[in-house]
């Protein structure tokens, strides 16, 4: 389904004005664009492209295929997860442009560092003229919010084909001052270790089929350092579905699983485990044929009480609310209050365990976590190689 918050392939297509004037000619005012005369944004579409100058033809009838198919790739292009968000911040901007009197477009740098000092100042959702309330009012937006929203506009505003200077002083300068005063270092999620792994593990229900799923995704995770949308976009083969991300190959040495990331397509291998209690490809095996799939997604709702399984596979989301789930039984960090244990704990919680246990060098945990330099590496080595080199005594203290 085409999402209704990115300009349409076939306007894009129109604008190149490459097909003469044999079609029917569209008035600005009729374009779909979700701006009204002046670029007042309006409620209902969502925000597309803006009104053109010069009315365009109409795309011959001929090519309606083509750009059909052209418009898969355009969505190919991001992730869903991305588009979501870029498309809110989109409507946050644009409702906030509306409540202060100010046009979306065309791209203004100066529109868009006042929008950033309002994130900054936590006003960005007051009324016009009224500056955020001391008490009970929203609070200044995190510095890596701001960051993710002024990128979320230049892909929104190059999407229309307006560019944004990032650069422009009135851009450029407000977010410095902005990371000066308000940055703080990054919030990490905590890292499941192999014994908090295993205390996890405990808490599932080995005879019921949800308990089945559950231990050989957080297994196949873990052992994997897959991401959330790895984990649930498994099939059981190549091609087996549109919207799948990748597939598994069961060998004699373990798991063989080639999947589509951020950085592309790349080959990961999990080893088999040392006991069949821990062992992510038995867990994976026992769930896929007690489940009695084999074909399609690899993990898919449990219903039923517990006894039927389904068709379609799980939403990412469910895995980042079985680590926190499963966390929180298994007691980890319990040394802290539970309202904050319950933010420690994420899907990034098992990459990061892994690359913080694991006692191999760092190049084959770099590849097993898909990252392009060390540096992205070492961030998910929370408690790994600390002290280990003791500059203090070298220097001879």
């Amino acid at each position: 389904m085409q999402d209704k918050d990115l300009p349409d392939i076939v306007d894009l297509v129109r604008e190149m004005g490459a097909f003469g004037d044999g079609g029917r000619n569209r008035s600005p005012g009729n374009s779909n664009s979700g701006y009204g005369q002046g670029g007042e944004p309006q409620a209902k579409p969502a925000p597309g492209l803006p009104a053109q100058s010069q009315a365009a033809p109409d795309l011959p009838g001929h090519l309606e295929g083509l750009a059909a198919r052209a418009r898969t790739y355009v969505e190919a292009a991001s992730s869903p997860n991305t588009r979501r968000a870029y498309a809110a911040d989109w409507t946050h901007f644009t409702s906030w442009c509306r409540r202060q009197g100010l046009a979306p477009l065309p791209a203004d740098p100066q529109v868009v560092g006042l929008y950033v000092t309002a994130l900054a100042a936590g006003a960005a959702d007051n009324a016009p003229g009224r500056a955020a309330p001391r008490s009970g009012g929203r609070k200044p937006h995190a510095v890596s919010t701001i960051e993710r929203r002024l990128s979320a506009l230049a892909w929104n505003y190059s999407q229309r084909g307006l560019t944004l200077d990032r650069k422009d002083r009135h851009i450029a300068t407000v977010m410095a001052g902005i990371r000066n005063r308000h940055a703080s270092p990054p919030r990490q999620k905590e890292a499941l270790l192999p014994d908090d792994l295993i205390a996890m593990l405990e808490t599932l229900d080995r005879g019921a089929l949800r308990g089945l799923r559950d231990r050989a995704m957080l297994l196949i995770g873990f052992a994997g350092a897959l991401r959330r949308s790895e984990i649930v976009g498994l099939d059981c083969g190549r091609d087996q579905t549109e919207d799948g991300r990748g597939w598994i190959e069961v060998l004699d040495g373990g798991l063989l699983v080639t999947l589509r990331g951020k950085t592309g397509w790349r080959e990961v291998e999990i080893g088999r485990g040392s006991s069949d209690a821990t062992c992510p490809v038995m867990a994976l095996q026992t769930w896929l044929s007690l489940a009695r799939i084999a074909h399609g997604p690899l993990f898919r709702r449990v219903t039923g009480h517990g006894k039927k399984v389904g068709s379609d596979r799980l939403n990412d989301q469910e895995i980042a609310r079985l680590v926190k789930r499963a966390a929180l039984a298994a007691g980890v960090r319990g040394d802290l209050p539970e309202g904050r244990r319950a933010d420690l704990f994420a899907g990034h919680s098992l990459r990061a365990g892994l690359a913080s246990s694991a006692e191999v060098e760092e190049r084959h945990v770099q590849k097993q976590l898909g990252h392009a330099s060390a540096e992205m590496t070492r961030k998910y080595q929370r408690r790994r190689d600390r002290f280990r080199i003791n500059l203090t005594k070298a220097a001879g203290l």
